[in-house]
């Protein structure tokens, strides 16, 4: 009778356990000691025949046989897997049930047991002390049943094994292969594919995934290190998340700096047509203050002009008080001393054409001052009808210390007539006179200093017939009226020519005083025979060698050229374009310092230079004894005109 129940208690314990555990909600209320041993049950190793099991509770809805999960379990040594076969229940010896259904279904809810306990057995160990209590119990069945001992014995083995194992997550093969495609998406990105340390360390980690999954299609198929790749994935496609987000915030920040920038450019492009209108408006108003400028400057160049054409009156009054003055003398009290002197070669001649009183006595007065011999000077000075005693009553009263002086009428060289001169001839023609005085308006001419009457006088072209005026001398040095001497001219006269019949000082330095600015090289007579390049001299202090010039026939050369000239078509007006012609090739070029130019236009002169020259000119319109003269060169001429002559307080004549 005893044995009987103890018998009847354990099937009725084996029939419950099974039923207990598929209820969920009744585990809470299993004692602890119970629910061990509940999942050491289910743990047994079961034989392959269930068929005969039919206590089992079942569900009777699945009718579809389920392949268990392998599960992977690991440890130093060796690795187990639980397949099918080890989830087969045992044969019991007794017949349960007749049905195969329900022996499958029985099976099905062991497997979802033994999963179930694989879960938990993740989180915390299974204690020594309860195994050894289940353990005793299923020793006090052995006794009736040593088949079914056995084999829960070995099942319960590989229980306490599990125990001490860290199984590897579920679906481990297809996360990894999620993370690669993860890393590869992450070396396309920008932010990630510029940072090549990044982008090195990823395809370092992306090759480590791939040998540890190399021909893997399982987790059972897995290497003991693939949770450290993983770990290591994980974190460096945390880091590529990170960069992506501070990527993004970049972006935003740049957006909003884009914004911030076209903004700033519609602004600025309302402020750029703004300006574009006002730029409009200043061209305009350029362009209308270009044409004023031109008309103002015509207007100044006329004025100026007629300015350097006006005598002021102080200048006026000389001449008359000294024509007055002269007509009164005697005979023998006009006439100047050493006249006999006046053609010896050997003296030093210099030649002076004009017809301004005032000017003539700077020149002469500045030279003698500056001479280191004086007594060597021979003065020749020409002057026209109308200032020719008044010229000659200046000397008388103020002799030229102890040099020697000759002051002639222009009117009396016989032989300088029309006939013999064309250029005397033109000068009197009416179509030259209505030229020069047709400049009665600004807007008449451009180039209004060719038109200066000064031109009409033939004093102005003495300068081509020096061996007719002077037939006995063999050196002439030719001065200007608008100079001033301030060196010793002794060095001049015993300078080699080489040939030459002019010596003078070249004016190339500046590109406008070459052959193209005085002459038409549009007119072929010009261009087949001269250099546009070539370099312009000056006249004002001129060495002229008489006995080349008449070797050379230079006043014939002048007579052609100004012939050819007669419809102004190869030159302008004026002296110097026909002495570059007719001298080209026979000019000498003398040292720069003998002659300094444009003191009567050019404010830009150097003090040293001025200082330096042997003879200064002030060539241009501005010149010292005009009230439009430079102030600051007026000094260097007014040094050698004295203010306390009785004429010059007379005729109110001031520095």
């Amino acid at each position: 009778m005893r044995l009987r129940n103890l018998v009847f208690g354990l099937l009725s314990l084996s029939v419950l356990a099974p039923i207990l555990l598929n209820i969920d909600s009744f585990s809470s209320f299993i004692p602890s000691f119970k629910q061990e041993f509940l999942e050491d049950v289910t743990a047994f190793i079961l034989p392959a025949d269930t068929s005969n099991l039919n206590v089992l509770p079942q569900d009777e809805s699945s009718t579809v046989l389920k392949e268990p999960i392998g599960i992977l379990y690991t440890d130093n040594h060796s690795k187990t897997i639980l397949t099918d076969k080890d989830l087969q229940l045992p044969d019991t010896g007794r017949a349960l049930s007749a049905t195969d259904e329900d022996a499958q279904s029985r099976k099905d809810d062991i497997i979802k047991q033994i999963i179930q306990s694989a879960n938990q057995e993740k989180e915390e160990t299974r204690t020594d002390r309860g195994a050894d209590q289940e353990s005793h119990q299923l020793k006090q069945q052995s006794a009736l049943n040593s088949d079914k001992v056995g084999e829960k014995d070995a099942l319960l083995t590989k229980t306490n094994k599990q125990s001490d194992q860290s199984p590897l997550p579920a679906a481990w093969e297809r996360q990894l292969r999620d993370r690669l495609i993860k890393a590869s998406v992450y070396l396309s990105l920008p932010a990630t594919k510029n940072n090549l340390r990044f982008t090195r360390e990823l395809r370092m980690r992306i090759k480590e995934v791939q040998r540890v999954l190399g021909d893997a299609i399982k987790d059972s198929d897995m290497p003991k290190n693939a949770y450290e790749k993983w770990k290591a994935m994980d974190q460096l496609l945390e880091k590529g998340k990170q960069m992506q987000y501070e990527s993004a915030n970049e972006v935003k920040k740049l957006r909003a700096m884009l914004h911030s920038t076209e903004e700033q450019l519609r602004e600025h492009k309302k402020q750029t047509m703004s300006f574009a209108t006002m730029v409009e408006k200043l061209r305009a108003m350029l362009h209308s203050t270009e044409e004023q400028l031109q008309v103002h400057k015509k207007q100044t160049t006329f004025l100026t002009q007629l300015t350097a054409k006006t005598l002021p009156k102080g200048l006026h009054c000389l001449p008359l008080r000294l024509t007055t003055e002269y007509y009164n003398l005697n005979s023998s009290e006009q006439q100047f001393p050493n006249q006999e002197i006046l053609d010896n070669p050997l003296l030093h001649h210099i030649a002076l054409f004009s017809d301004n009183v005032l000017a003539a006595a700077v020149v002469v007065n500045s030279t003698v001052t500056n001479s280191k011999h004086p007594s060597k000077l021979v003065f020749h000075l020409v002057s026209d009808r109308l200032n020719y005693a008044a010229m000659r009553m200046w000397f008388l009263v103020n002799p030229p210390g102890k040099a020697t002086i000759q002051v002639q009428n222009i009117d009396e060289f016989t032989w300088l007539n029309s006939s013999y001169s064309p250029v005397l001839k033109q000068l009197h023609s009416q179509s030259m006179i209505d030229y020069y005085f047709r400049a009665h308006s600004a807007n008449s001419d451009s180039n209004l200093k060719y038109r200066n009457p000064k031109y009409l006088s033939i004093l102005n072209h003495l300068r081509f017939y020096l061996p007719e005026i002077f037939p006995k001398l063999k050196k002439v040095l030719f001065l200007d009226d608008d100079i001033v001497v301030q060196k010793d001219l002794t060095g001049l006269w015993s300078l080699d020519l080489k040939g030459n019949v002019n010596g003078a000082v070249e004016t190339c330095r500046e590109s406008f005083h070459r052959f193209d600015t005085y002459l038409n090289f549009s007119n072929p007579l010009i261009s087949n025979n001269f250099d546009p390049r070539a370099c312009g001299w000056a006249y004002g202090m001129n060495l002229f060698d008489l006995e080349e010039w008449k070797r050379q026939n230079i006043t014939d050369v002048y007579h052609s050229w100004q012939n050819l000239n007669h419809d102004r078509q190869l030159w302008k007006l004026g002296t110097l374009p026909p002495g570059l012609i007719t001298l080209w090739k026979r000019t000498h070029p003398l040292d720069r310092r003998w002659h300094v130019l444009g003191l009567g236009y050019n404010p830009n002169v150097s003090q040293i230079e001025i200082e330096r020259g042997a003879v200064i000119h002030y060539n241009g319109n501005l010149k010292p004894w005009l009230e439009i003269g430079i102030p600051k060169y007026r000094k260097y001429w007014a040094k050698y005109v004295d203010y306390d002559n009785v004429y010059l307080r007379e005729c109110n004549i001031n520095p």
